[in-house]
């Protein structure tokens, strides 16, 4: 029996008679000395015979009412643990991620209609006798016991719900239960409501219906991948949608990833129009009872749709027909703690073990894909136009050398005139700023004393608005300073660069009586301030919307006209081998928000690096040029997806341990043809949460066996215990 712990291997233990348990079962089972027990699952009814017989625990308990977890299930969660380096029982937790689902979930009476058997039939499903003309006209039918049957019908109704709909109470639905008028059963009290699979109220395009027809083709076909790559404001989501419905009408389960599920109003509602129902909803801040059902539901095959973030790839799926992930370069699918994974990479997995299709949406595919459907691993189905042939908007660079903007600005003259004019109009600005609060660094202009996170190597961001100075990588926060703490002078502190709090402030500076809204993690804490958000923007009740990246995720405002860029460059500092890709795919989503109904879009782009190839390609709308430099650059330096990365990442909460074991590890590593280890340096984010680290990064070729030689490696080197060692796979981050 596998157990979600820290665990390379399975534990064997013994069944009691007439315990019926099969490979896959959930079970409970006792675990050391102190009678601690622990949820598992049955790996293989075979145990380790070398353990004595004696030294076996017997099992306490199968959990029966949960349909044992599949083969296909198990073989992928091995093949993730592989995949990963990571132990199977730490894999094993991500899909017993709910404790509660193993309790027994509440239940409810329900009553159906039962017509007394006749010669043809047996008690609730009977014809009616001859000279009968039904229940209502039995001796002893009251009024009050006609109007339940009559709201019954044919359905089964919960006992409240049948008191609400008839006006009889309680007392009257148990005497018709012992007159033999009605049958009451227990169900779950929460039960899942069922998809109302409604015809497309939105007419398709000829591109969008070919596009549909070739993704519906493939339901029921067994394993395939297809990329659906479309421009934004392409109607994507409603294609993806006819894919979605035919697998549902075939009774099958689907899962469809999004890379910020909390933030996905929109979708949540155009799904909910589609299909009558709201989906159910997996992501980390959902309720536990919710999680609770939909851990269950899922198990039993009665959710039948899942939207959620990358950790509902895990949930004990029944029978899924189908798995969507949308936006699929988005690296927020990248999982970076415990198992490190990439949700997109271990969807396709997932759908090759089950044997079903998958498709992958963007209107930006990462390389990664794009390569692998050029190869013809992947298909292809391209939308080439917006709907309603809306035009793409044009990008206008803004060269910042030129603008000899004062320290303390940073909309340029022309950005600032462009926003004028588009208020004239009554149509909507989005001015786009990929950092939180108020300025990244608060440092004394009197001794040059910086603020730093006493746990992380990282500067301390100022939040104006919340008082306090805060550190993004482990969420330390410190009340604002009223004087340097070094010098101890209160007349010379300063605030350096912006953040999206001092780009508000500048806003209304310039625009004083402007309906402003900011839109990031720190003002929308919950998805009601979302949801809010976003109706307010689709009314018209906001004129400048200012935002960090959230608002490249696919959201549809009619009005907005102009979109601002205020620091394009922002991403393309730092060693990340992606920075170029990643920067093109967020802005060029950016620029995808503007004129996609009736008002026209531009786009304008500030930044100090006009004649980079990732500007250059956004300015000339020129995608396809821009994939093939980088495509040439990665193959040249022979790096991903042209050949294989891996980071090793050594910490420990004392520095001399962690640089000593990454030393080990290096006089110790691989040479094996076509295999490069470079460090041990110390990490770019050295310090974090008060652990030090330092990382090695494996280059290999695409036909060398990674996961196995850096498994070997490590095992082979003996590293004292306080000391971590993480594998990272196919890094996205190199902190």
């Amino acid at each position: 029996m596998l157990l979600p712990l820290l665990l390379d291997a399975p534990f064997t233990y013994t069944v009691p008679e007439g315990m019926g348990v099969e490979e896959g079962s959930y079970v409970l089972a006792p675990l050391g000395k102190k009678g601690k027990e622990m949820v598992g699952v049955v790996w293989s009814l075979e145990g380790d015979a070398a353990v004595p017989e004696e030294k076996l625990k017997p099992v306490l308990q199968v959990y029966a009412d949960i349909p044992p977890m599949r083969a296909e299930m198990r073989a992928f969660l091995d093949w993730v643990a592989r995949y990963t380096c990571s132990s199977p029982g730490m894999v094993l937790k991500l899909a017993l991620s709910v404790p509660a689902a193993f309790t027994a979930p509440k239940m409810e009476a329900v009553f159906r209609a039962c017509y007394p058997a006749g010669p043809q039939g047996s008690a609730g499903s009977l014809p009616v006798l001859p000279g009968d003309s039904g229940p209502a006209s039995r001796p002893g039918m009251t009024e009050k016991r006609k109007r339940v049957l009559d709201a019954l019908g044919d359905e089964t109704m919960s006992a409240d719900a049948l008191e609400s709909a008839s006006g009889a109470s309680r007392a009257v639905l148990n005497a018709m239960v012992k007159s033999g008028l009605l049958i009451r059963e227990e169900r779950p009290a929460h039960h899942p409501a069922p998809l109302e699979l409604h015809p497309h109220a939105l007419k398709l395009t000829e591109a969008q219906q070919n596009a549909a027809a070739e993704l519906v083709g493939r339901i029921g076909q067994g394993f395939s991948v297809t990329l659906l790559d479309g421009v934004t404001g392409s109607g994507k989501t409603e294609v993806y949608f006819e894919a979605v419905e035919a697998a549902l009408r075939e009774g099958k389960q689907v899962l469809v990833l999004l890379p910020e599920i909390a933030l996905s109003v929109q979708w949540m509602e155009r799904f909910e129009r589609r299909f009558g129902v709201a989906p159910h909803v997996w992501h980390s801040a959902i309720a536990e009872g919710a999680r609770k059902r939909t851990w269950r539901g899922v198990a039993t095959g009665e959710v039948k749709l899942v939207v959620g973030a990358r950790s509902a790839l895990f949930l004990p799926y029944r029978e899924l027909g189908l798995v969507v992930v949308d936006e699929e370069h988005d690296g927020s699918y990248k999982q970076e703690e415990g198992v490190i994974y990439h949700g997109r990479d271990m969807a396709v997995v997932r759908a090759r073990h089950e044997k079903l299709p998958i498709i992958l949406v963007s209107a930006t595919p990462s390389l990664e894909s794009l390569i692998n459907a050029e190869e013809g691993k992947y298909g292809l189905v391209e939308l080439h136009t917006r709907h309603h042939d809306a035009p793409l908007p044009e990008v206008h660079p803004i060269d910042m050398r030129a603008e000899k903007l004062p320290a303390t600005r940073w909309l340029s003259e022309v950005l600032k005139e462009a926003i004028a004019d588009t208020l004239r109009h009554g149509h909507q600005t989005l001015l786009f700023l990929n950092r939180r609060g108020y300025a990244p660094l608060l440092l004394c202009r009197t001794c040059g004393h910086r603020f730093a996170c006493p746990q992380c190597t990282s500067w301390l961001v100022w939040h104006k608005r919340h008082h306090d100075l805060q550190c993004h990588h482990c969420g330390y926060r410190e009340p604002s300073p009223a004087r340097c703490s070094s010098c101890h002078d209160p007349e010379h502190l300063a605030a350096c660069g912006p953040g999206i709090e001092r780009l508000e402030e500048e806003v209304l500076d310039l625009f004083p009586t402007v309906r402003l809204l900011t839109l990031s993690s720190e003002t929308m804490q919950t998805p009601n301030d979302i949801s809010r958000a976003i109706h307010q923007i689709e009314r018209g009740e906001v004129d400048i919307i200012v935002g960090t990246q959230l608002l490249a995720k696919g959201h549809h405002f009619p009005g907005l006209a102009l979109v601002g860029i205020v620091d394009g460059d922002l991403g393309l500092a730092g060693g990340d081998l992606r920075a170029a890709e990643r920067t093109w795919q967020l802005l060029h989503q950016l620029a995808g928000r503007a004129g996609r109904a009736e008002v026209t879009g531009r786009v304008l782009l500030q930044t100090h690096q006009p004649t980079h190839p990732v500007m250059q390609a956004l300015i000339r709308g020129d995608k396809q040029g821009f994939l093939a430099l980088e495509k040439q650059a990665r193959r040249l330096a022979g790096l991903p997806p042209y050949g294989r990365l891996a980071a090793v990442i050594v910490d420990s909460t004392s520095e001399d341990a962690a640089a000593n074991a990454a030393r080990r590890l290096a006089q110790t590593a691989p040479s094996a043809k076509g295999v490069s280890v470079f460090g041990p340096a110390p990490a770019p984010l050295y310090k974090l949460r008060n652990r030090f680290r330092h990382r090695l990064l494996v280059q290999a070729g695409k036909q060398v066996h990674l996961q196995k030689l850096i498994s070997e490696w490590i095992a082979a080197s003996s590293l004292p215990g306080n000391v971590s060692v993480r594998v990272d796979v196919d890094p996205y981050s190199f902190l």
